[in-house]
C-alpha cells in the first residue's frame, strides 16, 4: 500500500473520534518541478482517485468522480487521435509557425505541461510529449494526464467571462508553496478532513462557487484561432468554438427566462439524484453532487480511444469507455432536438410536407469545433417500406449523398428554405474559407465562416447577436430559421404509380465529417495516416439519430 495512504488512514481514524481536532498535517513530498526554478503547480490524477472513488448511489451504480473522469474526453484531451492528427497537419501547413501552434493546441489539451512550461519561460509542446507513455519526465507526466482534476480545480475566478481569459487565457495560483496550495472546490470541507486531503495531495480543499459557473467552462471553450497565409502572415480571426457565447445569446443564461438559468455543469455534469459522498475515504453524504462524466457530442472518439486503446495508452477500462459512449448518445438523443413532419398538400405526383426542427440545447446544433454537422434525412415510403424517394442518406463511408463537400472539398452544400431533389441535403454546419475564399478545414488557413447554419438556441435573436456567432450565409435571410428552430419544405415529385404511405424525418449527427477526415489524407505522416485508417474502419458508425419524426400520408 502507498505510504501516503497509509497515513492517511492513520489520521482518518483520528477524525472518525473528532473531525474537528486531527493533528497537523506533515510536509508533502513535494514533486518534481518541470523547469529549473519553476515550482511544481499540478498533480496527476491519480494521487486524487485514491480517495475519490469508491462511491455508489443505492441502486449500486458507480458514480465515483475518478472513474467517471477518466473515461471523458477531458481525461483523454491529449490522447484523442484525431487532435494529434489535426495538429500534425497544422504545422506541415505552417512549419514557421510550429512553436506558436503546438503552444496554442497544448493550451487547452495539455494544459499542466503547458502552464509551467511557460511559467518557466518556454512554451507548450505536443509532438515531444507524444506518443502518451513514451516520454519521460515530469513534462510528459502532466501533458498524459490531458486535463486534469488540479487543472480545474486550481482555476481563479479572476476574470472569468471576460475576453482575456478566453483560449485557455485562465489563472492558476502559481506563488503558493506546495503543501498549502488550494483545491477548490463547491463544499465546504471540515479541518479534519481537510488534513485528510493535504497530507495525501499537498492541497488544501476550499470552498469556491465560481468552480460551478460557465465562465469557468468558458476559459478553454471560447476559442479564436488567427489564420496565416501561405507567407505565415496572420491575415485575421476566427471564432473557432465558442459554445459560451452562443450560451449567453440563450434562454439559458437568462435567470428570468421559463426553467431559469442553466449553466454548462448542470447539463454536461448531471447532478446525482440522491445524496452521496465526493470520496470514499470518510466522505459525507451532500446533496448535489455533479458527475464528473462530462457528457459531450464526442461518441465517435471514445469508442475509437476504447476501439484502439493500447496504441494510445488510455487507462480507462473498456467497460468505462463503453459506458460513456452509452451515456453520450443517450444524452443526445433526449436532451439535443425534436423533429415532427407536418402536412402541407399532396396532389397529382407532387407530396409537400414541412420538416419542423426544434434546437433544446442551450448552444447551437451541433456547437464547437467545426468539423461536426448534424442534417436531415428524409425518406417517402410505400406500404411496405420502400423507398420511394430520400434525401440525406450516409454513406458507409461516412460521406452524405448529395452533399456537394463530401463529393468535391472546394464546393459546399447550401442552406435550403426548400427541398426538392434528392440531391438537396439541409445540413446545419460552419463551412471555413481561407483568405482567398477557398474553402477549407485547416484552422491555421480558416479567415471566416462562409456558411453558419448551425440550429440557433431558443432565445438567440439572430439579428442582434454577438458577430462571432453570428449566422453566416443563405440562413440569415430564412424567417423559419429563428432561435430554437427551423422549419424546412420538402416539395417532392413522384412517380405515377408511386403510392407514397409515410415521410420519415430524421435529425443526424456525426462529430467528424466526412471531408474533415478526408482532407488529413493527403498529409504524409503517422499522426495523419493512422488517424484516416482508424476513421475508415469506424466510418459506419461515426454519426447517430438525434430525433426522428413520421407522418402517415393519406
Amino acid at each position: 500500500m502507498p505510504i501516503f495512504l497509509i497515513f492517511l488512514l492513520s489520521i482518518a481514524s483520528l477524525v472518525l473520534l473528532r473531525p474537528d481536532a486531527a493533528p497537523p498535517a506533515p510536509s508533502p513530498q513535494v514533486p518534481p518541478a518541470t523547469h529549473a526554478a519553476v515550482p511544481p503547480l499540478f498533480e496527476t490524477a491519480d494521487r486524487c482517485m485514491a480517495c475519490h472513488n469508491g462511491v455508489a448511489l443505492s441502486t449500486g451504480e458507480d458514480v465515483s468522480i475518478g472513474f467517471d473522469w477518466r473515461a471523458s474526453m477531458m481525461a483523454n484531451a491529449a490522447r484523442d487521435p484525431y487532435w494529434q492528427a489535426a495538429v500534425r497537419r497544422e504545422v506541415i501547413d505552417h512549419p514557421q509557425a510550429q512553436e506558436a501552434i503546438e503552444d496554442k493546441c497544448s493550451t487547452c489539451h495539455m494544459p499542466m505541461a503547458r502552464y509551467e512550461a511557460h511559467l518557466g519561460g518556454g512554451s507548450g509542446e505536443v509532438f515531444a510529449n507524444l506518443p502518451i507513455g513514451a516520454g519521460a519526465g515530469r513534462s510528459a507526466t502532466l501533458a498524459a494526464d490531458g486535463v486534469s482534476c488540479s487543472t480545474c480545480h486550481q482555476i481563479q475566478p479572476d476574470g472569468l467571462g471576460d475576453p482575456s481569459t478566453f483560449t485557455g487565457g485562465f489563472v492558476v495560483d502559481d506563488t503558493t508553496a506546495w503543501g498549502e496550495r488550494s483545491m477548490l472546490g463547491p463544499f465546504q470541507t471540515d479541518r479534519g478532513r481537510a488534513a485528510i486531503m493535504q497530507s495525501a495531495t499537498g492541497f488544501v480543499p476550499r470552498e469556491a462557487s465560481h468552480i460551478q459557473s460557465s465562465e469557468l467552462c468558458a476559459s478553454c471553450h471560447t476559442l479564436y484561432t488567427h489564420p496565416m497565409d501561405d507567407e505565415g502572415n496572420v491575415v485575421g480571426e476566427l471564432p473557432e468554438q465558442v459554445p459560451y457565447l452562443e450560451w449567453l445569446e440563450s434562454d439559458f443564461a437568462d435567470a428570468s427566462a421559463e426553467g431559469g438559468a442553466r449553466s454548462c455543469q448542470s447539463c454536461h455534469m448531471p447532478v446525482v439524484q440522491e445524496p452521496v459522498p465526493v470520496t470514499g475515504v470518510l466522505g459525507q453524504p451532500r446533496d448535489s453532487v455533479n458527475r464528473h462524466v462530462f457528457r459531450g457530442g464526442n461518441f465517435f472518439m471514445l469508442g475509437m480511444l476504447n476501439r484502439y486503446r493500447d496504441e494510445l495508452g488510455v487507462k480507462a477500462l473498456p467497460q468505462e469507455l463503453d459506458a460513456a459512449v452509452r451515456r453520450t448518445v443517450e444524452h443526445l438523443q433526449t436532451k439535443s432536438a425534436t423533429v415532427s413532419v407536418e402536412p402541407v398538400s399532396s396532389g397529382g405526383n407532387v407530396l409537400e410536407v414541412e420538416v419542423a426542427i426544434e434546437n433544446l440545447g442551450g448552444h447551437k446544433l451541433p456547437t464547437a469545433y467545426p468539423s461536426r454537422r448534424t442534417w436531415l434525412h428524409v425518406q417517402v415510403l410505400d406500404d411496405r417500406g420502400g423507398v420511394l424517394w430520400e434525401s440525406g442518406a450516409m454513406e458507409p463511408t461516412g460521406a452524405i449523398v448529395g452533399n456537394d463537400n463530401d463529393d468535391d472539398g472546394t464546393r459546399f452544400e447550401p442552406h435550403w428554405e426548400v427541398v426538392e431533389r434528392p440531391d438537396q441535403v439541409q445540413i446545419y454546419e460552419p463551412v471555413m474559407v481561407d483568405w482567398e475564399g477557398r474553402v477549407t478545414t485547416g484552422l491555421m488557413y480558416g479567415a471566416e465562416y462562409v456558411k453558419d447554419n448551425r440550429l440557433l438556441p431558443r432565445g438567440f435573436e439572430k439579428g442582434a447577436s454577438h458577430p462571432d456567432v453570428a449566422v453566416q450565409g443563405r440562413a440569415a435571410g430564412d424567417t423559419d430559421f429563428v432561435g430554437g428552430s427551423d422549419r424546412v419544405r420538402y416539395r417532392i415529385s413522384l412517380g405515377e404509380d408511386a403510392s407514397p404511405r409515410e415521410v420519415v424525418a430524421e435529425l443526424r449527427y456525426q462529430p467528424i465529417g466526412y471531408r474533415w477526415a478526408r482532407n488529413l489524407e493527403e498529409y504524409d505522416a503517422p499522426e495523419t495516416t493512422r488517424f484516416v485508417g482508424w476513421y475508415d474502419e469506424m466510418s459506419a458508425g461515426s454519426a447517430v439519430t438525434l430525433a426522428r419524426g413520421r407522418l402517415t400520408v393519406r
